[in-house]
C-alpha cells in the first residue's frame, strides 16, 4: 500500500487478479478451478463480466449430501444437489460491492451475509476484482508513523488550531495516544470519532490535562 496515502475505499486493498466462471461452466470444471486457486468461491459472470451469482463449495457439498437420498423425478427443475452448470449452482443474486465503497461497509457486509470473499463490480455491475477478508485486514499493517501522521493532519485540518498547539500524537502497535493540554474537553468525544475513521487504527487513548495556555 501506499504509505502516503491510506486506504480510503474497496478499490485500494482488493485483488484486481479475479478467476470467474460462467454460467454454462460445468460442475467438475468449477471444482478443478477452486482447486487450482486455492479459493472456496467463484464469481458466476454473463455477458461479458457482468456478475450474476456466486458458486461456492457449500453449493457444490449438496452433490455430496444428496448422494445417499432418492433421485429427483425424471424432468424435475434441478436443485442444487443434481444442478450440473455454474448457472444451476449459484447463489443469486450475489452479494457483491462497490469498488468506491468505504472498507467498513464491505466488512458490514461479509459479516451479515456471513461470507469472506465479496466480488467488487462497478456502478454497471461488471466485475472489477474481488475483496477477502484478508485483504480488508491490510490497513492494519500500516506504520504507527503513517498512522500518527494521518491523525495530526485530519485534526490540525477539521478542528481549530490553536485547541492543539499543545497536544501531541503517538501511535504504538496501531493505538494512538492523544496527550498534552487540552484547553477544551468537550471536543474529546468529536476527536475519538474522528482518530478511528483513519484506517488502521486500531484504538485511541487520552492521556490529557485541561486548563488555559
Amino acid at each position: 500500500m501506499n504509505g502516503d496515502r491510506h486506504p480510503a475505499s474497496v478499490g485500494d486493498v482488493m485483488t484486481r487478479k479475479v478467476v470467474a466462471v460462467t454460467l454454462g461452466t460445468s460442475f467438475k470444471e468449477i471444482v478443478r478451478t477452486l482447486e487450482r486457486w486455492k479459493i472456496s468461491a467463484l464469481p458466476v459472470v454473463a455477458e461479458g463480466t457482468r456478475v450474476v451469482g456466486v458458486v461456492s463449495e457449500a453449493d457444490l457439498l449438496r452433490k455430496e449430501e444428496r448422494r445417499e437420498d432418492d433421485a429427483p423425478p425424471v424432468g424435475a427443475v434441478p436443485d442444487k444437489a443434481s444442478a450440473v452448470t455454474a448457472g444451476q449452482l449459484m447463489t443469486a443474486p450475489a452479494i457483491t460491492v462497490r469498488e468506491d465503497a468505504p472498507l467498513a461497509q464491505a466488512a458490514r457486509t461479509m459479516a451479515l451475509h456471513r461470507v469472506k470473499r465479496l466480488p467488487v463490480v462497478d456502478a454497471d455491475g461488471a466485475l472489477r476484482g474481488v475483496v477477502s477478508r484478508g485483504d480488508l485486514l491490510k490497513v492494519f499493517l500500516r506504520t504507527d508513523e503513517d498512522l500518527a501522521r494521518d491523525v495530526r493532519g485530519l485534526l490540525a485540518g477539521e478542528l481549530l488550531p490553536e485547541a492543539w498547539q499543545f497536544v501531541d500524537i503517538e501511535a504504538a502497535d496501531g493505538v494512538v495516544t492523544v496527550s498534552g493540554l487540552l484547553s477544551d474537553r468537550s471536543l474529546v468525544p468529536v476527536v475519538a470519532r474522528m482518530v478511528r475513521s483513519v484506517e488502521g487504527v486500531v484504538d485511541v487513548r487520552f492521556d490529557l490535562t485541561s486548563g488555559r495556555v
